[in-house]
């Protein structure tokens, strides 16, 4: 628990991470072009890190103990036949998704709390790029679970089984335990490299796994802290939504 007498600290720096990494209302559904092939050798370029507007995001390198709860939307006839992130083309009868983070071709399950339908669609889209959406369901997919109507519901997001193309179809590998992991929370990227470990420093006070990781993205050097969570995704996501609080709203778990 963060003690009150850091609290004035973190929120400076909750206002300073605001200014740098402050997500838009709404933005372009695209992403960096995809630059590998759908069959061949080379890896797509949607497990890299890509920048919407003036936010960095991070593809998971694993879906293992993903599980997410928050706000669903879908989009359909206006993107339908246009490209998808990895290289697709969109079909709003498909049952697919977008998500911002999950590895692409991740098989999920995702439950409407509002009426307890749910449907599984496999992600192969970026987005949605606003901070309270986590998912952007196909148009067959949203009609399947009552998402149409009212535009957006509260979910439930739990990954089933990661694919990965091979001989000309995708094949699956399940994981044993979608709860468990290696779970840390990101709360800042910083092109200042005195600015991200003056951070570490305070957050090191209070948590004892504070680091800081070094990324390029189109040629530029970002640090980013990340503090240790949990194994657990239910105790991660508490952490996450306790720092949120303290003024970290731009924070967000990665699992490792």
């Amino acid at each position: 628990m963060i003690s009150s007498r850091y609290l004035p600290a973190l929120f400076i720096a909750g206002l300073l991470l605001t200014q740098l990494l402050g997500g838009c209302a709404s933005a372009p559904r695209s992403v960096p072009p995809y630059t590998g092939t759908m069959y061949g050798s080379r890896v797509p370029a949607t497990q890299r890190p890509y920048r919407v507007g003036r936010t960095c995001y991070y593809p998971l390198p694993s879906a293992q103990g993903f599980v997410q709860v928050g706000y669903a939307s879908w989009y359909g006839k206006k993107f339908h036949g246009r490209y998808t992130a990895n290289g697709e083309r969109y079909n709003m009868y498909e049952f697919t998704a977008a998500h911002r983070t999950l590895p692409m071709n991740t098989r999920v399950l995702v439950q409407n709390l509002r009426n307890g339908k749910s449907v599984v669609v496999r992600i192969n889209d970026r987005g949605p790029f606003v901070k309270n959406r986590i998912i952007d369901l196909s148009y067959a997919a949203a009609r399947r679970i009552g998402l149409v109507g009212p535009g957006t519901a509260k979910v439930r997001v739990v990954a089933l089984a990661e694919g990965r193309y091979s001989g000309g179809k995708i094949c699956y590998k399940k994981h044993p335990n979608l709860k468990k992991g290696r779970f840390y929370l990101q709360v800042g990227a910083f092109e200042n490299r005195s600015n991200a470990y003056r951070l570490r420093d305070r957050l090191a006070r209070i948590y004892p796994d504070v680091r800081v990781f070094v990324c390029t993205l189109r040629n530029r050097v970002f640090y980013r802290v990340q503090l240790y969570a949990s194994d657990d995704y239910d105790r991660a996501r508490d952490i996450e939504a306790r720092m949120e609080r303290r003024g970290f709203k731009e924070a967000f778990l990665v699992a490792r």
